[in-house]
């Protein structure tokens, strides 16, 4: 009962953080960045456009969230996040952006929006909805066939993350909390445990206790980190700090779950 009542919970944090996401675009009439780069211009020419997705994302966010139809909305999430995060992201960051692959601080959105897909992706692995576990539609075939790379779409993401605290850690010292002491020191640390995790995913070693770890370190970077700084600036580059709440969040749901999935006792779940 308290492992089912856990997952659940997990599972509640990645909806939560979609629908989140979705709510946003509603509110500053835009896609949120991590959705949508500025490219192309016809799609943010008009609010139309962020208005339908992110109601599409709070519907699908929230239905995941309560669990509802969790495998073939989980699979159809991680399709559209994934369709733009390679018609999309890829070639803004690419080739159109100002600082086209200069750097990697322009690959941030492009990757946190491939760990969502991913994380859509685990949701889909891990639970089911009712209707089997092989898809019946041609569509939702094809995406169940992207579920085992779900984890490494995830990975990849913690793990260019982890490495950027080392390329930019002054950036990420003035990111912890003043009342916490050596902020050079936890900004390595943990850069050095954002790496290892994804590597131990993407390896498969010891993925049940990291990624319990690191759901629970990511849950504490929500509650010390950005709840606190989205309280104390809400509004600031049109609520990017409350962006990263709801993007936290769902990481750490997705990385709990990813500990069910190598769970001896694991088998899909509604």
């Amino acid at each position: 009962m308290f492992t089912k009542l856990f997952f659940s919970i997990a599972r509640a944090f990645y909806g939560i953080g979609i629908a989140g996401l979705g709510i946003q675009q509603f509110q500053y009439a835009d896609f949120r960045p991590v959705i949508l780069p500025a490219w192309p211009a016809w799609m943010h020419a008009s609010p139309v456009p962020a208005y339908l997705v992110g109601a599409l994302w709070v519907l699908m966010g929230f239905m995941i969230a309560f669990g509802k139809k969790i495998k073939t909305v989980s699979l159809l999430l991680g399709g559209l996040l994934f369709l733009f995060f390679v018609c999309f992201q890829l070639p803004y960051t690419l080739f159109t952006s100002p600082n086209a692959a200069r750097h990697l601080g322009v690959w941030v959105n492009p990757l946190k929006e491939l760990a969502l897909s991913g994380g859509a992706f685990v949701m889909a692995g891990f639970f089911n909805d009712g209707t089997g576990t092989i898809p019946k539609s041609p569509l939702l075939h094809a995406l169940q066939s992207l579920v085992p790379y779900g984890r490494i779409f995830f990975s990849i993401t913690l793990f260019v993350f982890g490495y950027s605290h080392f390329i930019y850690p002054d950036f990420v010292a003035g990111l912890v909390p003043a009342w916490i002491p050596g902020h050079l020191f936890w900004t390595y640390l943990s850069g050095i445990l954002l790496m290892g995790t994804g590597a131990a995913i993407i390896l498969k070693f010891k993925v049940k206790q990291v990624g319990w770890l690191a759901g629970l370190m990511l849950l504490l970077w929500v509650i010390l980190l950005h709840i606190p700084r989205s309280l104390a600036d809400p509004c600031g580059d049109k609520g990017n700090e409350i962006t990263s709440v709801f993007e936290a969040l769902a990481f750490s749901g997705t990385s709990f779950v990813i500990s069910g999935l190598f769970s001896k006792k694991h088998r899909s779940v509604a």
